[in-house]
């Protein structure tokens, strides 16, 4: 099934092309920050982006007029500040979430929620507001959690589509495809190995027996190849010594999901990316799965597929986890004052 697909690299290179031009208008919100800036670089460099709304508690003005300056159509505004919260979503049609702090040696993703829980309720209020029929891309960890906050936030507002609802594990691909490419001497870019699950920890599921090209590991580098996918955030909080977490690659999966949802809502058909969605799949209420995405959002699910034994192993094992992370999320929002 993925080996027919679109790679999803390739729509990175098509996002940063100058032969296909469409008009949306896109927010990243958090924008100042480690993600936030390379994300938005990113973003203004491709010709499916016309309008590039950028918000931040501060700095942002700079950080527009420093990309105003690149020689790309994509007009760039600065907003910042609540009160200019409102004006920054108005009429756009995909709202990037990298807002919130990163994790710190020691520190686990859900070590961030007090933090990122109330950012992303926050914000989730104001697109419920302001731009209710977005789509709506969450980069804040824990993602386990920040999905269903975003979710409830919406449903509170009555405006609430699953289909238009995402969390960003994107990174999560893109590392096990880069792995499994350095080990059999690949390239990373015509690899392709779907992650299901979630997005921390032992949540994170990649399906090795379903990567194209395919490929085999003993049993003993298949389980140190799928501790390194799951643990490869940490592996760069630890490298960077407190001085943050993945910006740089987490900026280009954040753009690589982007440019593939732009292809989708373009019309481009066979777009297919894994994402932390509401889900039937599983017995959890939210699942990372590969999805078909469309003009609306997902147009359909593809679900988990055939598992070898090791990963329906890992699937059993994340459950609990997972759960927790969900009710942990929706929790929070029916305890909103």
């Amino acid at each position: 099934m993925f080996s027919r697909i679109a790679r999803p690299t390739a729509t990175l290179i098509r996002g940063l092309s100058t032969s296909s031009q469409h008009n949306a208008k896109v927010a990243v919100l958090g924008a100042s920050g480690g993600i936030g800036q390379p994300l938005s670089l990113l973003l203004k460099n491709s010709p499916l982006v016309s309008e590039l709304s950028l918000y931040d508690i501060a700095h942002t003005p700079g950080v527009a007029a420093d990309l105003s300056h690149i020689e790309t159509r994509a007009t760039v505004t600065g907003y910042m500040g609540a009160d200019q919260l409102g004006a920054a979503l108005k009429g756009c049609e995909v709202v990037v979430i990298p807002a919130g702090v990163p994790r710190k040696p020691g520190m686990t993703r859900d070590d961030l929620f007090n933090t990122n829980a109330t950012i992303v309720a926050t914000l989730a209020d104001a697109c419920a507001r302001h731009c209710p029929q977005a789509m709506i891309c969450i980069i804040s960890n824990p993602v386990n959690s920040t999905i269903p906050i975003t979710s409830e936030v919406m449903k509170k507002h009555g405006v609430y589509n699953p289909n238009r609802v995402f969390g960003v594990t994107t990174l999560d691909i893109v590392r096990a495809n880069t792995f499994v490419a350095e080990l059999k001497g690949l390239d990373p870019a015509r690899v392709n190995v779907p992650v299901v699950g979630g997005h921390a920890g032992k949540t994170i599921i990649p399906l090795i027996s379903r990567c194209t090209p395919k490929v085999e590991f003993p049993a003993d580098q298949l389980s140190a190849l799928t501790g390194r996918i799951q643990e490869a955030g940490t592996e760069v909080v630890k490298a960077k010594a407190g001085a943050g977490s993945a910006t740089l690659s987490m900026a280009y999966a954040g753009a690589r999901f982007t440019f593939s949802l732009l292809d989708a809502m373009n019309g481009k058909e066979g777009v297919v990316e894994c994402a932390f969605v509401r889900s039937e799949e599983t017995e959890c209420k939210y699942f990372s799965t590969p999805l078909l995405l469309g003009k609306n959002g997902i147009e359909k699910n593809l679900g988990l597929g055939k598992l070898s034994a090791f990963e329906e192993k890992l699937v059993a094992e994340a459950m609990d986890e997972l759960k927790g992370s969900i009710k942990k999320g929706e929790d929070f929002v029916t305890n909103m004052k």
